[in-house]
């Protein structure tokens, strides 16, 4: 019995190496440990699954099996048994590959796959659907990565998803081999009966046992560079858009974990990030992503103007592969690109910006035109030679490469592996081959159309079977006639690559939308609707309403697609329902509303009706206009708009005159002038605050507000840029300040150190005052700057400089080592204190009165209001803000403090001595509690004062009632003047105890609230106490281990060394 449970003892450690292996290497070596410990063979693999359940009972290991098997009960598998006699090879082991690797395992097929890299390197990280991560976590993907999807967050890098996904795909039994490439496919031999050897596979290693591996099945999932001969694929290429992708080293310290992800910002979301980023570093993006996984993960989408000004690329050319050329890209230009726009999107908070290595031990950073996508024709075929048929698919980017800002790579590469593996099912159900292929190529219709709204929302029943993920399948769209030039029964014929001479952009996401001003979209639409009758687009909300203007705008460009002539003009819901249609059906412009919520509205939002009408602005610009007979048009209607009174259109703009327009080489001259530049900025601030004071007057001279509150919130939008353009630089040099620390050795580290911390030459006298008093205001908020400043101060002997001492012999070999590793402790602490000092946190007290910050804060509240919000401290813009109490608020900031539930404006009570909003229910507890509170310390002031009078304030009203009550010359008041001092004794002596533990009571409460207040701080005692006390020891022995080193000193040495230190003579 002992033997049993140590050998299952001894499997759950080997299984919990397994399952915490890190790398291809290391999973690929545990996992034979394992087999070889359970005397297991993982060839054998319609058993291996059960067998290795059986041995490995470890508690981790139960919890996976369960999954597993939830997942293997899917009826479509049949137990394991619906492609038992089928032998599968998959090219590839991507994410793709291996989903489809598991899938077909789980069908019972005998799977093998190939991988030409020895490493999974990739760090980019994947955007995940939300039925994708259900599927992996049904997979048991929490068990191999704990972090996976927790949270909001939905994504993950491709090396963690590849190992996970490898894992999964070794237990139940498939095969996989590392560094072995897929050169071609070998043909059966043609002198052989039915059960000789079929189709095999090429690979280098010639030698490899996969060469002599012969296959039903093959499946391509090797990427963009597919190699599997007989698919004629098709390039498509959008207008250039120019991604960076940069990874950078997550080493998971706390600064870096507070940094936020931004899971996608466009321009035309948030215009002034783009422009301030334009203006200050003169880096020109059109969106940026930021995902934190194993690597700090940046995805951005450059202009090439801002590229070729900043020296990345180098010659500017028409054709896309020599203007990405290798050649024509500094690297070093573009890594400092990258590492730009990073730090100023991320507001300069990540510590260090190091570049993470690919697989090719160079910086992880790379430039790609992301409009240039590789499609399939088809997605599978089947090749007969000499009696053996082979099916042969595609999975991945090798069927379809993603559009990079859909993030739909993952999803649907996982989509496709189900269909394959339904597919492979049929084939070895012994369906007709082209009753399969027809099938196939029906879904594979489907692939390119999917998103996340389109797709079955049950994700608890997805199976292989394409009906449980497709909603409205028609599984026979394609006949099988149709695709009878996919079944191939002789040699293949090379297939050359197709380039698409136009594509059709998925309009709904596109990119360049985001960069249309509304200025230049308004005019383009003038000009695309001049001559219809009934149109006149003087902006870009009601003149909308009617219909016709997208009516017109279709009829301009396709004329065959809409009768523009039958259309009624006071029908406004049925002509927007029309365009609406029309839109969706035939160009996948989605509306964003209905076309009677739209007749029916008065003023449309204008942000929905710019985005809409963007998306027919990126469709239709640069496409030449059909022939039609739009002069004769203008001509028939030239009468007609004539005689209508016609209105400016620079008075339709909100009084805004037309800029100005400057010539192209003027205008580069003068952007690359920093003169210019200034003067530029400083004129759009003067440009706006004209701006700001002309609509003021106006709105003055109509009666609506007071020409004081436009100015003061003019003043108050001016003093917000510059405060937060001041933050951004001061934040800037303290992170370009701590990195440089961060490089510098141990030495510099200390000299640096020992200059702010102690009174050396390179740290003047009011500098070190000025450090003093920041380190006194800091004693109560900075916890954690007191802390490393008290170890340092303490340790102050480490940082000094010490004169070299003649007497000390030179400490040689192997006992420099014992010095040295107490040295990175050292070091450790000096990254530590000056990663602090170069950053020191916000103070918490209040500034003194004549200290500018006030002076700020005043003048602000004096001027308008704040633009802050009162709980989070961020900036809150006009359309999200929340105005009581005389502050601001966002609308998820605007919550109750105990309960944390969102308020309704009116319905919340604010406590202006705690400065929380609370709800009525919660409001009038807190005023409870705090009236305990403030009367229980009042009461026990006066316990305290009382008890620390004593008798002294008994005695005087006793002996005051005394004399009001003496009576002289009578025996009465000789007698009661007699037995007074008894009295008064006897009472004091009896009152005692109760005056004792009076002030016990007393004493005990205020020690109670003493501590109770001061908890922080006694717990950053112990803290501290516990951090140095431990250093102190440490010192000690380095010190007592220096002696040693250096041996017995005599007292002549010490005499010596005292007298060239003091400067003296002793003796």
């Amino acid at each position: 019995m002992g033997e049993v449970e140590e050998e299952q003892n001894q499997a759950g450690k080997l299984f919990e190496n397994f399952v915490q292996a890190t790398t291809c290497k290391g999973t690929l070596q545990a996992f034979s440990i394992l087999c070889r410990q359970l005397d297991l063979d993982p060839l054998d693999y319609e058993t291996f699954y059960s067998s290795l359940k059986t041995r490995v009972t470890y508690w981790k290991a139960k919890a996976l099996w369960s999954k597993l098997d939830k997942r293997a009960s899917h009826k479509e598998y049949k137990k394991s048994t619906a492609c038992t006699s089928t032998k599968c090879l998959i090219i590839g082991g991507g994410p793709c590959g291996l989903r489809t690797a598991i899938e077909l395992a789980l069908l019972g097929a005998k799977v093998v796959v190939i991988e030409k890299r020895d490493t999974f390197s990739r760090n980019n990280v994947l955007h995940l659907w939300s039925y994708t991560i259900h599927d992996l976590r049904g997979l048991g993907a929490k068990k191999f990565y704990g972090k996976f999807c927790a949270g909001s967050i939905d994504h993950i890098s491709i090396r963690q998803l590849q190992l996970m996904l490898l894992k999964i795909a070794l237990l139940l039994g498939v095969e996989f081999h590392i560094s072995v490439e897929f050169v071609k496919l070998l043909e059966p031999a043609e002198d052989q009966e039915n059960e000789g050897p079929g189709w095999r596979a090429e690979v280098c290693p010639a030698d490899h046992p996969v060469a002599e591996f012969d296959f039903d099945v093959v499946v391509g999932a090797d990427g963009r560079r597919n190699t599997l001969e007989g698919f004629r694929r098709k390039e498509f290429r959008g207008k250039l858009a120019i991604a960076i992708t940069a990874n950078f080293v997550n080493r998971n310290t706390t600064a870096e974990a507070k940094v936020e992800e931004i899971s996608g910002v466009a321009f035309i979301f948030n215009q002034k990030f783009f422009q301030d980023l334009r203006q200050e570093t003169g880096i020109d993006l059109e969106n940026i992503v930021y995902y934190k996984d194993n690597t700090h993960y940046f995805v951005m989408t450059a202009k090439k103007q801002s590229l070729l000004d900043k020296g990345v690329i180098i010659h500017d050319y028409t054709d896309t592969e020599m203007l990405l050329s290798t050649e024509n890209v500094n690297q070093e230009a573009l890594f400092a690109y990258a590492r730009e726009a990073a730090d100023y999107a991320t507001h300069y908070q990540l510590p260090t910006l190091d570049f993470a290595m690919n697989h090719l031990g160079q910086p992880d950073a790379a430039m790609f035109d992301f409009t240039s996508m590789y499609a399939s024709e088809n997605a599978a075929l089947v090749r007969e030679r000499f009696s053996h048929q082979l099916l042969v698919a595609l999975v991945g980017d090798s069927l379809l490469e993603p559009f990079w800002p859909m993030g739909t790579g993952c999803a649907r590469g996982f989509l496709a592996a189900f269909d394959t593996a339904w597919m492979v099912k049929s084939w070895a159900q012994g369906r007709a081959p082209l009753d399969v292929l027809a099938e196939r190529e029906s879904l594979y219709r489907l692939l390119p159309q999917t998103t996340p709204e389109n797709i079955a929302k049950n994700f608890e029943q997805y199976t292989i079977d394409p009906v449980t993920r497709y909603p409205n399948l028609n599984s026979s769209c394609v006949r099988p006639h149709q695709v009878r030039h996919l079944y191939v029964s002789g040699e293949m014929k090379a297939c050359s690559l197709e380039r698409a001479v136009t594509i059709r952009r998925p309009v709904n996401l596109c990119r360049k939308g985001s960069e249309v001003r509304p200025s230049l979209l308004q005019t383009w639409c003038q000009k695309q609707t001049d001559g219809y009758q009934g149109v006149s687009v003087s902006d870009l909300t009601s003149s909308w309403t009617s219909g016709l203007t997208f009516c017109a705008l279709i009829h301009r460009f396709r004329p065959q697609l809409i009768d523009y002539d039958l259309l009624k003009e006071e029908d406004h819901a049925q002509n927007l329902q029309l365009a609406f249609d029309i839109a969706e059906q035939n160009f996948g412009i989605k509306p964003f509303t209905t076309g009677k919520e739209l007749a029916a509205c008065l003023e449309p939002d204008k942000q929905a009706m710019v985005t809409y009408i963007s998306k027919f602005y990126e469709l239709f610009r640069g496409t030449p206009l059909a022939a039609s007979s739009r002069d004769s048009r203008r001509e028939a209607n030239s009468e007609v708009q004539s005689s209508k009174p016609t209105r400016p259109v620079h008075k339709s703009l909100s009084f805004t005159q037309p800029r100005k327009r400057i010539p192209k080489d003027v205008k580069k001259l003068e952007d690359n002038d920093p003169t210019n530049k200034r003067r530029r900025k400083i004129g759009t601030y003067l440009e706006e605050a004209t701006n700001l004071s002309n609509q003021a007057s106006l709105l003055g001279r109509e009666g609506r507000e007071p020409k004081e509150n436009k100015v003061k919130s003019m003043a108050t939008q001016l003093l917000a840029k510059f405060e937060q353009s001041t933050l951004r630089k001061q934040r800037k040099a303290q992170t370009q300040n701590a990195r440089e620390f961060h490089k510098k050795s141990i030495k510099e580290k200390a000299v640096h150190l020992s200059g702010l911390f102690s009174a050396s030459p390179g740290v003047t006298t009011s500098q070190a005052a000025e450090y003093r008093e920041l380190n006194r205001n800091l004693s109560k908020s900075g916890r954690e700057v007191s802390t490393v400043l008290s170890l340092s101060c303490g340790s102050n002997s480490l940082f000094t400089p010490q004169k070299p001492n003649p007497c000390q012999r030179p400490v040689t070999g192997s006992k420099q080592r014992t010095v040295g590793k107490v040295s990175l402790v050292v070091g450790t602490r000096a990254e530590a204190i000056g990663s602090l000092y170069e950053n020191p946190p916000r103070l918490k007290a209040s500034s003194p009165p004549g200290s500018p910050g006030t002076w700020h804060r005043d003048c602000t509240q004096g001027l308008g209001g704040s633009d802050t919000c009162h709980v989070c401290k961020r900036r809150v813009y006009v359309v999200e803000r929340i105005n009581t109490e005389g502050l601001y608020f966002h609308r998820e900031c605007f919550r109750c403090s105990t309960c944390n539930v969102l308020l309704r404006q009116g319905c919340q009570a604010f406590s202006s001595e705690q400065g929380k909003l609370y709800c009525k229910q919660h409001f009038a507890q807190q005023k409870t509690v705090v009236t305990q509170e403030r009367m229980s310390t009042v009461r026990t002031g006066k316990l305290n004062s009382g008890l620390s009078d004593g008798s002294s304030l008994q005695t005087p009203r006793h002996q005051g009632s005394c004399d009001t009550t003496r009576t002289t010359g009578t025996l009465p008041s000789l007698l009661r003047k007699s037995l007074s001092w008894p009295v008064h004794a006897t009472q004091s002596v009896l009152a005692m105890p109760q005056r004792l533990s009076c002030w016990m009571r007393g004493a005990l409460r205020a020690a109670g609230l003493h501590l109770r207040d001061n908890a922080e701080d006694y717990t950053f005692l112990y803290e501290l106490l516990s951090l140095g006390v431990p250093l102190l020891y440490s010192m000690q022995e380095v010190l007592l281990q220096m002696h040693v080193e250096v041996g017995p000193v005599s007292l002549q040495d010490l005499l010596q060394w005292a007298e060239h230190q003091l400067g003296l003579r002793l003796i």
